[in-house]
This record gives C-alpha cells, sequence and structure tokens, in this order.
C-alpha cells in the first residue's frame, strides 16, 4: 500500500465528464490498496471569470477581497469531484485549504506556505476516505482566504505531500511529461523518464510551464518524489527525483526557451566602483525581476556599458526608469530591444563533460544565428538571440546534441 498525493489542474477538471474521469481513475489507486489524497485546481476558465467580474466593480480591487473570490472556483471543483467519487462508489471528503489548516504569509495573491496540520487528513485516510482538498489556497494567521498565486495547486500538493510523508506526488496535467523541448517546436522531442530537482528547477524557471517553479523547489527541499502524468492518456510520466550517483547521466537534458524576454542597455556610464547598483537599484525597488546582466568596457576612456534583461511586461518601465538613470549619470545613450529571446541547454551532466559550450555555439553559428549575451551555471548555458530565430535554435540544437535518442554519446 502506498500513499499517493494526486494533483488535477483546470483542463483536467474542466467539465462534468472529466471529473467523473478523474474519479475513476481514482477508483483505480483504491482497488490497489492506495492512500488517495487529491488536489484540484479551479475548473479551467473559472479563475479567469472570477477575475473579470471583480473588474466589472473595480479596476483595483482590494487584495484581500479577490483572495476571497478566486478561492471559490476550487470550492466548486472538491465539492464536486467528491461527489463522483461518492458515485462510483469511494468515500471521498472535500475541504477548503483553511479547513485542513494550509497556514499561511498574509501576501494576497501570492502567499507562502508555513505550515500544514495534516491530522484530519491522516484520520479520513485512516478511515478508508478519499481526501479531496482545494489547491491554490490556504490561510494566514488572522483566519483570512489566501491564494497562492498561479500554478498554486502545484505548490498545495508537494506541501500536503510533505506534510504527509507520501511515496509519491503526481502531477496530472495536459501533457504526459516533461520532454527535452516543448514538441510544439520540436516535433522529434522525446519524453524523458526521469529528471534531477535540479534540472527540473532550471527547466522551470527559464520557461517550461510544466510545473511552477515553487512547487519544484518545495519537492527538493523537503525530498518529495514528483511524477508528471497526462490525465487523458496511459504512461509512466516523467519522475522528478535527485540524482542517482550510479546512474549515467546525459550531456543534457534539454532546451528551455523563454518568448518574455527584453534587453536593456546603458552605455558610456562611469566605470567606478557603484555603478552596477545605481543603474540596477533603481530597476529593483519597482519590483522588476532582472535576469542576465553584461559589463563590458566602453570605447571612452573611463566608461563602461552595462546590459541587463527583463520580462517582456516589465519593458517599458525598465526602459523609462533606466533613462532618467542615464540622465542623471551622464550616460551616452539606453539602447532597448524587445525583439529577443532566450535559449537554453540544461544537464547535470555539463559538470562532468568538456565541450558543451562550444558545441552549443558551433551548432548556432551553423544556422547563422548571432548570439546577443551569454549566461552560465554549473548545470544550465543559457544565450540571447533575436525573436525570429527561436524555433531554428531549439531545432538545431536539439539535433546537434542527439536529444531525440534515448541515450546520448
Amino acid at each position: 500500500m502506498a500513499m499517493i498525493v494526486q494533483k488535477y489542474g483546470g483542463t483536467s477538471v474542466g467539465s462534468i465528464e472529466r471529473i467523473m474521469a478523474v474519479a475513476n481513475k481514482v477508483r483505480g489507486c483504491i482497488d490497489r490498496g492506495d492512500q488517495v489524497v487529491v488536489v484540484v485546481s479551479a475548473m479551467s476558465g473559472e479563475t479567469n471569470r472570477l477575475i473579470s467580474l471583480a473588474g466589472e466593480i473595480d479596476n483595483a480591487p482590494d487584495p484581500r477581497e479577490m483572495d476571497v473570490l478566486v478561492s471559490t472556483g476550487e470550492q466548486v471543483t472538491i465539492a464536486l469531484l467528491s461527489m463522483a467519487l461518492h458515485k462510483v462508489g469511494c468515500p471521498a471528503r472535500s475541504y477548503t485549504g483553511g479547513q485542513v489548516h494550509i497556514l499561511t504569509d498574509s501576501a494576497y495573491s501570492k502567499a507562502r506556505i508555513r505550515d500544514i496540520d495534516a491530522a484530519r487528513v491522516r484520520a479520513d485516510l485512516e478511515a478508508g476516505r478519499v481526501v479531496v482538498v482545494a489547491g491554490f489556497q490556504g490561510v494566514d494567521e488572522h483566519g483570512s482566504i489566501t491564494t497562492l498565486g498561479r500554478g498554486g495547486s502545484d505548490t498545495t500538493a508537494v506541501a500536503m505531500a510533505a506534510a504527509l510523508k507520501a511515496d509519491e506526488c503526481q502531477i496530472y496535467t495536459d501533457v504526459d511529461g516533461v520532454y527535452t523541448t516543448d514538441p510544439r517546436v520540436e516535433p522529434k522531442a522525446r519524453r524523458l523518464e526521469r529528471i534531477t530537482f535540479e534540472e527540473m528547477l532550471e527547466m522551470a524557471s527559464l520557461g517550461s510551464k510544466v510545473l511552477q517553479i515553487r512547487a519544484v523547489e518545495f519537492a527538493g527541499k523537503y525530498n518529495v518524489p514528483l511524477r508528471v502524468l497526462s490525465s487523458f492518456e496511459e504512461g509512466d510520466g516523467t519522475l522528478i527525483t535527485f540524482e542517482e550517483e550510479n546512474m549515467e547521466q546525459a550531456k543534457i537534458s534539454g532546451i528551455a526557451f523563454n518568448r518574455d524576454e527584453a534587453k536593456l542597455t546603458i552605455l558610456g556610464v562611469p566605470d567606478q566602483p557603484g555603478v552596477a547598483y545605481k543603474i540596477i537599484g533603481p530597476i529593483s525597488s519597482q519590483n522588476i525581476e532582472v535576469d542576465m546582466i553584461i559589463q563590458n568596457i566602453s570605447h571612452d576612456t573611463g566608461r563602461t556599458d552595462f546590459t541587463f534583461t527583463v520580462n517582456r511586461v516589465d519593458f517599458k518601465r525598465a526602459r523609462e526608469i533606466l533613462q532618467q538613470t542615464a540622465d542623471e549619470m551622464g550616460a551616452r545613450e539606453v539602447l532597448a530591444d524587445d525583439k529577443i529571446v532566450k535559449i537554453s541547454l540544461v544537464g547535470v551532466g555539463m559538470r562532468s563533460h568538456a565541450g558543451i559550450a562550444s558545441k552549443m555555439f558551433e551548432a548556432l553559428a551553423d544556422e547563422g544565428i548571432n548570439i546577443r549575451m551569454i549566461s552560465t551555471s554549473e548545470i544550465k548555458i543559457s544565450v540571447v538571440v533575436d525573436e525570429k530565430y527561436l524555433e531554428l535554435g531549439v531545432r538545431a540544437l536539439h539535433e546537434a546534441f542527439e536529444l531525440e535518442k534515448e541515450v546520448q554519446s
């Protein structure tokens, strides 16, 4: 007998027919003798509908009341799924985040989980019930409803698995696992049987939308085995776990990319201590996240050029702030480009294999793709290129590193 936490996203519970399919899937686990906790999202489109209703009243509604509103989507789903489970012969009980005491901080719309009291859930499991928990939500120390941000149901599921010391946390979604890259860009992309937490964290942070990054962080911290599976197809999915020392590790596990990049450059600023802070400080103070950074020696003596990237949604605001900084510092010019993308190679095997970067650069050069910026870490190499080269670059790298093959040379 295993204890399993399963999470089903909005598309997986998007209709009564699909909710019944989830109930039958859970029934199969119960018939095998497993104990099951199910975490669900709101039905697909429901959260957007609720947000739209609030927008008809106020363009900037009170954050606390917004969390009260959007959390109701999951409450509908847990009740319907519990009814479906009863119908297929599985005793079940539904709970909101507050009812199972998912304690969070008070950061409305982006709260973080502090603690979970799993006693009630354990009691139900021992009594032979399936426990159905509303994802995406909790309560703060004052009893106010909070939400965990988009994709927060993943984090709820992992946190429940950690609290219960579950054997596995299964994330059911509309894809059947983690792929070497997006199959819509490279049809030869291959589903990975397993990937490390470290690699998945990089993939998630670099633009892969399979899992919420906070959920991966949580799973790695508490050593919760994660598995990504399809709600609509049978299969083993992809297991996300710690690296096994005796496991032969591929050089590259996957290629991630991010279309939402923009680049800003300030030319001819004084080359002196503190200049980086003077440039980045005002940007960060506006809660704008800075990604890749390059500082170069300028053509002008005693001057330097400074380039960095931000998310495209922050591009206009960041450019305005940087222009103010340029005027104050007497910089020569500000350059801005929101037609760029970031492509990244990810793989723990990079630690023990030389020549990954040169092979990457060669593959891109062979396709006439110019690299604008480069960033590296122990298990990642990222490049910024012009937006028009995204798909060509991904396919070229996928072929160069033979990612379609099960075993790489």
